[in-house]
């Protein structure tokens, strides 16, 4: 059974700063700001999703499609997550990194928001593709 930890995800969030404040730089150059960060327990593993607002994927209007925003995940979990949860004393088995280009509750659905999302093994400095 999976559990969401509100408030252990606002001390995630607190310890990490500026790392997770205002715009940050990624490979495409797009414009992407952090919106939240979401841990999740299955028995001893802990996953965090990490998710990003990037307008410029949008389907309309947009200018960044996945083959340019697929090395922006890969650079968020290495540069923004880890960091993130470097000062944390939970092990963590999977990083999945979200894009979308508006904000969306997590687990409702949006038919108009474009979203693309990856899952990590973190390994070290490391993020490793897990591939679905």
């Amino acid at each position: 059974m999976r559990a969401c930890r509100p408030l252990f995800v606002a001390i995630v969030m607190a310890a990490a700063g500026p790392l997770l404040a205002g715009a940050i730089d990624v490979p495409s150059g797009q414009p992407i700001t952090f919106q939240d960060v979401i841990w999740e327990a299955e028995g001893d593993e802990n996953t965090y999703r990490f998710r990003y607002i990037a307008p410029e994927i949008a389907r309309d209007g947009g200018s960044i499609g996945f083959e340019q925003a697929e090395g922006d995940l890969r650079y968020l979990c290495e540069h923004s997550a880890l960091p993130a949860l470097a000062k944390q004393e939970r092990p963590v088995a999977r990083i999945v990194i979200t894009l979308s280009d508006r904000p969306v509750d997590f687990g409702k659905t949006d038919p108009d928001a474009t979203q693309f999302f990856d899952s990590y093994t973190p390994q070290g400095n490391n993020c490793i593709w897990e591939g679905f």
